[in-house]
């Protein structure tokens, strides 16, 4: 058994949904040309003994005529019906009716309330960092009495031994006093024995005349460019039968350790006497000092 459905378009059944008539469509249409109405549907025959439960198929909905304008169309149309349904899929309706002076109102008092929260860690910071100055200064008060105590214990102390300081001035003075005199100290004893050894044979020594640099005095020195600097004047007279060898006694001189340049004087005969009289002057550098008394390093 067969069923055939139909479906027509509810606009069709009313005046509402019909053309007007005597409406010249836009191309130059006659008015008198309705729309084709849809073609009926024939449901797929069911097989014998069985109810067809296939349902219709939906026809195409019905485009308005030519000439018509979309303020014209039917209300109530399948075209605006499936733009509708369209355009309300998957959505869920939402109408927000709240005033924007509200949410302003809200973001200011969001505002308010972080700026609070600002002022109250800035309070927090300021007492946090006053309770620690605090207690660093009573601790530092603390630790400056126990060295003010700590000082005055060794102060009285120290003036139990005040004589052992004084003492110790003293012989600090004396110990300064001995390395400045004896900073020029030269031992001429050894320094003439080396003198008379360096003497020729058959010249004998007849005087010595020393002549040294004082610790408080700047010793004289001489314009002789060919001359060295010097801290003192040895001058040496020989006495010899024959006439001396002057210059190698002056060559043996020069070899003396700390000599700086010897010096030839005169050779006279004494006729009375019948000798020579040779005289030589001798300069000595510094390397010739003791040092005894100079402070030995530790």
């Amino acid at each position: 058994m067969s069923i055939t459905a139909r479906r027509t378009n509810d606009a069709d059944d009313t005046d509402e949904g019909a053309p007007k008539r005597g409406a010249r469509a836009k191309g130059g249409a006659s008015p008198s040309k309705a729309a084709k109405p849809p073609r009926e549907l024939k449901a797929a025959k069911a097989p014998k003994g069985r109810a067809s439960t296939t349902e219709p198929k939906k026809a195409k909905p019905q485009k308005p005529p030519k000439g018509t304008t979309a303020a014209a169309a039917p209300k109530g149309s399948v075209a605006s019906a499936a733009r509708h349904e369209s355009a309300g899929v998957g959505m869920e309706p939402r109408v927000d009716l709240l005033p924007p002076e509200v949410r302003a109102e809200r973001r200011n008092a969001r505002t308010r309330r972080g700026f609070g929260w600002g002022v109250l860690a800035v309070v927090l910071v300021v007492l946090i960092a006053a309770g620690g100055a605090f207690s660093l200064n009573v601790v530092s008060q603390a630790a400056l009495l126990t060295a003010r105590g700590d000082t005055a214990s060794l102060l009285a102390q120290q003036a139990r031994y005040a004589p052992v300081r004084d003492l110790q001035k003293q012989v600090a003075l004396a110990q300064a006093a001995q390395q400045a005199g004896a900073s020029t100290e030269i031992d001429w004893k050894a320094f003439l024995d080396k003198v008379g050894a360096a003497q020729p044979s058959g010249l004998s020594l007849a005087s010595v005349a020393v002549d040294s640099i004082a610790p408080t005095a700047i010793y004289q020195q001489s314009t002789d460019p060919l001359q060295g600097p010097r801290v003192g004047t040895v001058t040496v007279v020989g006495n010899s039968a024959a006439l001396p060898n002057v210059p190698a006694w002056v060559a043996a001189l020069q070899k003396i350790p700390g000599v700086v340049d010897v010096v030839p004087g005169t050779v006279t005969l004494d006729e009375v006497k019948n000798v020579y009289k040779a005289t030589v002057t001798i300069h000595v550098s510094e390397s010739l000092y003791t040092k005894r008394f100079a402070p030995k390093d530790k």
